[in-house]
């Protein structure tokens, strides 16, 4: 591993480092080391990487903002790759936009709702990177990223670059084919509509309060923790089994939305891990209903 993160160093491709904490790196603030952590400076830095880690025969995976992602205690094995500062560009051509997978969705939203463009109200405040929102496919408000990508430019797991077009991703509910093949979203192309500037940035507005006025943001939470198991919603099924507010070690299932655990402090993942077991076995017995995690959990145990 020390050989592969001097190559990296040596050809200037971007940020390296050995056994970095990933609680540095995911909005729960949990997580245990990365065996090497790159962010890369940029597309073509990262395309140049890949060879390296491919060629070196080792594990990789990438990661945007954490903010939907639950890292073992044991942390990951292999390379982390942060696509973040070096992949956070956006050019505009006509309705088009194409941006960098490193780009914030919320200020993505902001900028161009601002221009008078409109597709993106339902991310308002959604804390995560458009690579991350393309491989999740995230949504809300009755929308998601399938209504506004047209392709996505794609790292496949050989170190490759192709490009996905949207009927090509498989989008369903919180999940797009990039779950099953390995590939990184590296840069997205966006199919806005023009529409008026002040009734978009209303919407986006109420979007954003209405995420501020329910949701935990004022502890470190990694966002929904449950998919919805519909026509039910997790967060009915687990206040209406009276968990709210419990907890195991520094973690505690929010007592102001129960679909979100909090990092009261100094929560390990084992933590979480513990309290995701104990909803799902209540709502099973309570309900009769299976439901599945919305949080990646990945890493790792000790």
């Amino acid at each position: 591993m020390n050989t592969l993160a001097e190559q990296l160093r040596s050809e200037g491709l971007g940020k390296v480092l050995v056994n970095e904490p990933l609680k540095n790196h995911t909005t729960l603030k949990i997580g245990g080391p990365a065996d090497l952590f790159f962010e890369p400076n940029s597309t073509e830095s990262l395309e140049k990487a890949m060879k390296l880690i491919t060629a070196a025969k080792v594990p990789f995976r990438a990661i945007g903002r954490g903010s939907n992602l639950l890292v073992a205690d044991g942390g990951i094995e292999g390379v982390v790759i942060k696509l973040g500062d070096g992949l956070d560009h956006l050019y505009e051509e006509g309705d088009e936009f194409t941006v960098g997978a490193g780009y914030s969705l919320v200020k993505l939203a902001t900028v161009l709702s601002r221009k008078g463009y409109s597709g993106l109200e339902f991310s308002a405040g959604i804390p995560g990177s458009v690579g991350g929102a393309v491989f999740m496919n995230a949504g809300a408000h009755g929308a998601d990223m399938s209504c506004i990508l047209k392709k996505a430019l794609v790292l496949m797991p050989n170190g490759d670059l192709r490009w996905f077009t949207k009927e090509e991703m498989d989008f369903s509910y919180r999940t797009s084919i990039l779950q099953s093949n390995g590939g990184i979203c590296v840069e997205a192309v966006l199919d806005l509509k023009q529409g008026n500037k002040e009734e978009i940035m209303q919407e986006l507005k109420k979007n954003k309060d209405y995420r501020r006025n329910t949701q935990p943001w004022n502890f470190p939470c990694c966002g929904s923790v449950f998919r919805n198991p519909l026509p039910h919603y997790a967060g009915q099924l687990i206040e209406s089994s009276g968990l709210k507010g419990t907890s195991v070690g520094g973690a505690q299932i929010s007592e102001m939305h129960a679909n979100f655990i909090v990092n009261t402090g100094n929560a390990k993942a084992q933590d979480v891990l513990d309290l995701i077991a104990l909803i799902q076995k209540e709502i099973k017995e309570r309900h009769g209903v299976n439901i599945e995690t919305e949080v990646e959990i990945i890493g790792r145990k000790n």
